[in-house]
């Protein structure tokens, strides 16, 4: 039977693994700075940011799992709304993407956590469920807006109306 502790520590290597191939898998030759493949999905106009964001929410909710507090929960889903808003915008998101990396910064919030032992009350399933489709609507919308700008935009070069 697996233990508690070592579960977490599961999950845990399982998340960093998500994290890094997200945030940080690419080395950029001659350089100390790496990307993974988030800003590479970015390129895809609307569908890109929402895969990314679906592995986000994947963390949160491994992250919730674990036990992780209302306030730690809020911070990683507003490190996903800003990465999802700024990295809507054609190129120069995906650009942001690069230097971001939500992913990561949320894993190190979920460590920290981890690493401290407080007496913390953990959140709720009602809490999370409205935070992941909270983040889940903003995602469309973003999405939507993104695909009709990039299709008005395609028309007012191409002159179809």
């Amino acid at each position: 039977m697996i233990s508690q502790s070592e579960r977490k520590a599961s999950t845990l290597k399982r998340l960093r693994r998500i994290s890094h191939v997200l945030d940080n898998a690419i080395p950029i030759p001659g350089t100390k700075f790496r990307f993974g493949i988030d800003p590479l999905l970015g390129l895809i106009p609307g569908g890109g940011d929402t895969l990314s964001a679906f592995f986000a929410a994947y963390i949160i909710w491994e992250s919730a799992k674990l036990g992780l507090p209302k306030e730690i929960l809020i911070k990683m889903f507003s490190n996903i709304l800003f990465d999802t808003f700024v990295g809507s915008v054609p190129v120069a998101g995906d650009l942001f993407d690069v230097a971001w990396k939500a992913n990561a910064k949320n894993v190190d919030l979920l460590e920290e956590h981890l690493q401290l032992p407080q007496s913390t009350k953990k959140a709720d399933k009602w809490f999370l469920f409205l935070l992941l489709i909270g983040l889940i609507l903003f995602v469309a919308i973003v999405g939507t807006i993104s695909v009709l700008l990039i299709s008005f935009l395609f028309s007012l070069v191409t002159g179809n109306r």
